[in-house]
């Protein structure tokens, strides 16, 4: 799929945070860029910085750390905007889907007034249009007898409900760029495929960018057009989805791949990436994943690789990469 001009460009990004005086990189020198319509997928293990990437892009990860680099958000840089004119961008232009829709939602209130408080905020609608505004986001979003559910609290709704709520209320100021994290966390197989088919139809009824963050390379692969894998805070590879799922090049890559139980033949064991991500407080002086691959040499433990661009679309981070022969045999 052919994309415009990106609306956002996100160009060596780095978030840090501290501990009793040590600095904690949980990021560094993140770039990629996102166009209008197109879907891209973070993926990588837990810890490996997919959500700290979406909190740094909004402003929230500055309030607890500090964020460097340049996110370039339809020419404007959001690093270093000021708190009172980047809210307004967050929820209006820019909105997120966060993890766990019962913790984001507040149980105290009932999902009518969480809807109206947001367009309340992001919107100039009256209170009538307002909650006519909140009718349509419940029936846009698959709710049966949305005007009554209004006055329901959170407790009333089941975990896929409430994770419709959710998309409700980011989508409710018609952003252009939608960041969910993870939003299927927690959720049945079939109720993640409709939230799934759910934000992609939205998606492109908008003409809606997104970031979507997941550990699951099925739903990559099903959904996005992009992705990029990050492991220890930085992103190691990088490019279209049918290029880098079909021939991974970087050897954590090709280690996500084997881990996919679809991808194994027959009465095999279940494979694992040997090892354990480094902690931040003790990341390798060269490449994070040198302990962990067995393709590592000598200069993988002294230098860190640069994400260069191996071929058209396609950027690794890795002195020895994997051949498209052996990442086929992944």
């Amino acid at each position: 799929m052919e994309h415009q001009v990106p609306i956002l460009e996100v160009d060596g990004l780095c978030t840090t945070f501290h501990r009793t005086g040590q600095a904690l990189p949980a990021l560094r020198d993140v770039s990629f860029s996102v166009s209008q319509g197109e879907v891209l997928g973070l993926v990588g293990e837990s810890g490996s910085g997919k959500s700290v990437t979406l909190r740094s892009i909004i402003g929230l990860a500055r309030r607890y750390g500090n964020v460097t680099g340049q996110v370039r958000w339809q020419g404007r840089d959001l690093v270093g905007m000021p708190d009172r004119a980047l809210r307004q961008i967050q929820g209006r232009e820019i909105a997120m889907i966060f993890q766990e829709p019962m913790t984001s939602l507040n149980p105290l209130l009932t999902v009518g007034l969480q809807l109206e408080e947001t367009l309340h905020a992001h919107t100039d609608l009256s209170k009538v249009a307002r909650r006519d505004r909140a009718i349509e986001m419940l029936n846009l979003v698959g709710i049966p007898s949305a005007k009554q559910r209004l006055k329901d609290y959170p407790h009333q709704f089941s975990g896929g409900m409430r994770q419709r709520v959710m998309i409700a209320i980011a989508l409710a100021a018609t952003p252009k760029l939608l960041l969910a994290d993870e939003p299927t966390t927690a959720l049945d197989v079939t109720i993640q495929a409709q939230i799934l088919d759910l934000i992609l139809q939205l998606a492109q009824d908008m003409d809606m960018g997104v970031v979507l963050v997941t550990h699951d390379l099925g739903v990559v692969a099903q959904t996005c057009d992009n992705v990029a894998v990050m492991y220890a805070g930085r992103i190691v590879e990088q490019g279209p989805v049918r290029g880098v799922l079909k021939h991974p090049r970087h050897p954590y890559t090709v280690g996500l791949m084997r881990s996919v139980p679809e991808n194994l033949p027959p009465r095999t064991s279940l494979y694992s990436v040997p090892g354990v991500p480094p902690s931040l407080d003790a990341l390798p002086r060269g490449c994070a994943f040198a302990p962990r691959c067995a393709a590592c040499v000598a200069s993988c433990e002294q230098d860190r690789p640069p994400l260069s661009l191996i071929t058209e679309g396609r950027q690794v981070a890795c002195f020895n990469p994997v051949t498209n022969e052996q990442g086929n045999a992944a």
